[in-house]
């Protein structure tokens, strides 16, 4: 069984909010499966306790989801049930909670039994250092050409300061000249791959539910271009390597249960 270590690091003060739904079109009580004796939620719950947060907080619409994360130690509240995206329920956890407008609250999906802590900590530091962003998120570089293609891993692009300028499930930016002669990506190429972790100010996410989608959100279904739309920035940090594979469909399930047993 993969033994969890703790982290030593210098970090900013930060909460972690964790949505948790027990519907899923894919893997219905996703949340609660079995991975290694233990259900998915609480690993995820393990890992961000490992970054040093100052409260760890599951989101969930299921009694179940609270009362198993509580035989394992681990705070869980019930929230609305009707909320449109997984950052409308964190805004009601931090209101809930009292936190004060500049606490750094970060987003760790409820399907990440393998996320890195270290992860974590760089979404937080990044949003402490950078008054001017709303919020932070991470991305590493695409070095292959099937994943720069692929509509179903996001793209962001950058500008000079590290703020996103648009994320994107097309290809972006487009190699025109390399693609029109039959090429891969140019090795100079600076393509990234979207990392879904999010860090928010209190304040902000307090602001967010009265934002109204964007037509560029509904288009591509990301719900970050709502900010990007509003002309607010996001930060992004460049992580060296690849996310830790989550868990979205039975195949990812059963290849998460062979590293974790």
């Amino acid at each position: 069984m993969m033994k969890l270590h703790s982290l030593k690091h210098q970090t900013p003060e930060f909460y972690v909010v964790i949505p948790a739904r027990y519907a899923s079109t894919r893997l219905p009580g996703k949340p609660l499966l079995d991975i290694a004796g233990k259900p998915m939620v609480a690993w995820v719950a393990e890992r961000a306790k490992l970054s040093g947060a100052k409260q760890i907080v599951v989101a969930t619409d299921d009694l179940r989801i609270v009362e198993t994360l509580k035989q394992y130690g681990h705070q869980a509240m019930m929230t609305r049930a009707d909320h449109a995206s997984g950052t409308d329920r964190i805004a009601e956890v931090a209101l809930s909670q009292g936190w004060h407008d500049d606490a750094i609250v970060v987003n760790v999906q409820g399907d990440e039994p393998l996320i890195e802590a270290s992860l974590i900590v760089e979404v937080a530091a990044t949003l402490s250092d950078r008054s001017d962003a709303v919020m932070a998120t991470a991305c590493h570089a695409i070095h292959s050409k099937a994943d720069f293609l692929n509509p179903n891993i996001v793209k962001v692009v950058l500008d000079a300061q590290y703020n996103a300028l648009y994320f994107s499930r097309a290809p972006v930016p487009y190699p025109r000249d390399a693609f029109a002669a039959g090429s891969d990506l140019p090795l100079d190429m600076q393509a990234y791959r979207h990392i879904g972790i999010y860090a928010y100010r209190a304040k902000f996410l307090k602001q967010y539910a009265s934002i109204q989608p964007s037509a560029i959100e509904r288009i591509e279904c990301l719900e970050q271009l709502r900010v990007l739309h509003q002309g607010y920035k996001i930060a992004v940090s460049i992580s060296e390597k690849a996310p830790a594979a989550g868990v979205d469909t039975q195949e990812d399930l059963d290849y998460v249960r062979s590293l974790m047993y």
